[in-house]
């Protein structure tokens, strides 16, 4: 057991290295991706402005002037949001108006009664709850700067908690039953991990090297890019491949913030 053991020592120093010398540009690299599904449906709606007002007109009937709406509240909705998250800019109402489109997409595209992307929106709200987490902490800090800590925060402790659980849910659709020797290795990694993440044990070890397996993933299976334009494949393949990079983002938002008070990890500095 000593082997492993210091092998894994050896990892998570390797990993706070990292995270060090990375410490001012990752939750800026984490919000962009984090935000990144967002943005690109956003330019989506400006781009396709016809074809998405003339599909829920079709799909609900509900007429051209509450589709219009619909595509007008995602549109602003979304890069209002975006640029909120970015500049920092009253991250809460931004990320309760992007929470609003998460829920509104899921009635509006039936996705509730669709289990694989019903689990990823979950898995997207996870990530958004981290946000929020991190912009609690920054306030925190810039109210409080040079007064000692009075006690844990305990709403950003529960939004790290719920945020790591639901990301949990965005690797369960990418689990592929697939009897190969590959596909059953990249299935017990990812789950291993994911569980590692969720529970909060060794967890910025977990999430870097889940962001790893969740990066090459995404390049190798979501290449929407090596599709031509004309296929309705493309857009499948980017839908997947943003949602899939925001989920990456809260990952590395993980990363950045810890695992919280609610963690195994935590629980051990009190043992």
């Amino acid at each position: 057991m000593q082997i492993p053991n210091e092998y894994v020592s050896t990892a998570e120093d390797f990993a706070d290295q990292v995270i060090r010398k990375g410490k001012n540009v990752l939750p800026t690299v984490a919000r962009l991706c984090l935000i990144s599904t967002f943005l690109e449906d956003g330019l989506r709606m400006w781009f396709q402005w016809s074809e998405q007002r003339d599909y829920m007109n079709m799909s609900w009937g509900c007429g051209v002037f509450l589709a219009t709406m619909f595509v007008i509240i995602n549109l602003v909705g979304q890069l209002g949001g975006c640029v909120m998250v970015l500049g920092r800019l009253k991250v809460e109402i931004a990320c309760g108006v992007l929470f609003f489109i998460v829920v509104l997409q899921t009635f509006a595209y039936s996705i509730l009664w669709d289990i694989q992307f019903l689990l990823r929106n979950l898995a997207l709200i996870g990530a958004l709850l981290l946000v929020l987490a991190e912009a609690r902490g920054a306030e925190g800090r810039s109210l409080f700067a040079g007064v000692p800590s009075l006690g844990e925060n305990k709403p950003k402790t529960y939004l790290q908690l719920a945020g790591r659980i639901l990301l949990a849910f965005m690797f369960i659709t990418l689990l592929r039953f697939e009897v190969s020797f590959l596909q059953i290795v990249q299935d017990l990694l990812g789950s291993i991990l994911m569980i590692l993440v969720t529970v909060g044990y060794r967890t910025k070890l977990s999430a870097l090297m889940l962001v790893l397996v969740l990066t090459v993933l995404n390049l190798y299976h979501n290449a929407w890019w090596a599709v031509p334009s004309y296929k309705p494949l493309r857009d499948f393949l980017k839908y997947d491949f943003f949602q899939t990079l925001s989920v990456i983002g809260g990952l590395l938002m993980i990363v950045y913030l810890g695992p919280g008070g609610v963690s195994m990890d935590e629980q051990k500095k009190k043992w």
